[in-house]
């Protein structure tokens, strides 16, 4: 007869449930979804295999990684970070702590860029503190005449971006390593793109959730949290061609103080528009 010490290996399907079960009440989580995410990350095995074959056993050094894992997530570590990657766009980016973890908003940025812009001339397009590379990759690779410029003043973060480039195949974008528009010289870029830090410095959520573990620095440029739309909008008029786009996310009640900052700065045709849950999230305006 085996002794109360002898461990028993877990199924799978076991192993899934009494990871969602531990997830459950972990706020803003998907309890199975990411219980899926960490098993696979443990075992190696895709979503596809697991739920084709729940009656497998998973092996000590399995049950191990799985147990790491999950409590890495339930210290309320971003799921991303924990397995190394987050979808954008159409494609999958490496994302590491050195870098925000992209999200569905910001894709507005991008369809608008997509929209406004000659998708056949070969415009230089600076994307201002690109991070994982989200925002120059999509319109890389939507648009091969566009010549993106991916800026960091993170050196860490803009090796996140090089590696997500090379791995998508888009070596054309350049990389530089800038505090917003100080490396570029007058009247030399068609677009002006940027998902700056915007979150005020004293705002409880920086303290909370995902954002405890994302680069503060990426978050918040502190006081009001405009600070990096002023610094964008004050270069912009300098380092635009005559007709240029620029483009800036924000939180959903900077909107007005946005148009604002850009007005004060001569930009013209200026305009918010909202995302899907009809919240004000970017701002654009030309010279």
């Amino acid at each position: 007869m085996p002794s109360a010490t002898d461990h028993q290996p877990k199924r799978i399907d076991t192993a899934l449930r009494m990871a969602a079960e531990a997830l459950a009440n972990l706020p803003e989580s998907t309890p199975r979804i990411e219980a899926e995410i960490l098993l696979g990350q443990a075992t190696g095995r895709t979503r596809t295999q697991l739920l084709a074959w729940p009656e497998r056993t998973l092996n000590a050094e399995q049950e191990a990684a799985l147990a790491r894992l999950l409590q890495r997530r339930l210290n309320g570590e971003p799921i991303a970070y924990i397995r190394g990657w987050q979808s954008f766009w159409s494609f999958d980016l490496r994302v590491t702590p050195d870098t925000l973890i992209p999200r569905p908003e910001t894709e507005l940025l991008v369809e608008a860029t997509l929209n406004l812009l000659d998708a056949s001339s070969a415009l230089r397009i600076a994307d201002l503190g690109t991070g994982s590379g989200a925002i120059a990759a999509a319109l890389a690779l939507e648009r091969p005449h566009w010549r993106p410029i991916a800026t960091d003043r993170s050196r860490a973060a803009l090796r996140v971006a090089r590696e997500n480039f090379a791995a998508l195949g888009l070596q054309r974008i350049e990389l530089v390593e800038t505090d917003w528009l100080n490396a570029f010289a007058d009247v030399s870029l068609d677009a002006i793109l940027s998902n700056p830090p915007y979150i005020a410095g004293a705002d409880p959520h920086l303290e909370r959730g995902d954002l405890r573990f994302e680069p503060r620095q990426a978050l918040t440029p502190e006081g009001d949290g405009l600070d990096a739309i002023r610094a964008i909008a004050a270069e912009a008029m300098r380092c635009l061609r005559p007709g240029g786009l620029v483009a800036v996310e924000h939180g959903f009640d900077q909107g007005e103080l946005a148009r604002a900052i850009f007005t004060a700065q001569g930009l013209t045709r200026i305009e918010t528009r909202q995302d899907l849950a009809q919240l004000d999230r970017i701002t654009l305006g030309y010279r």
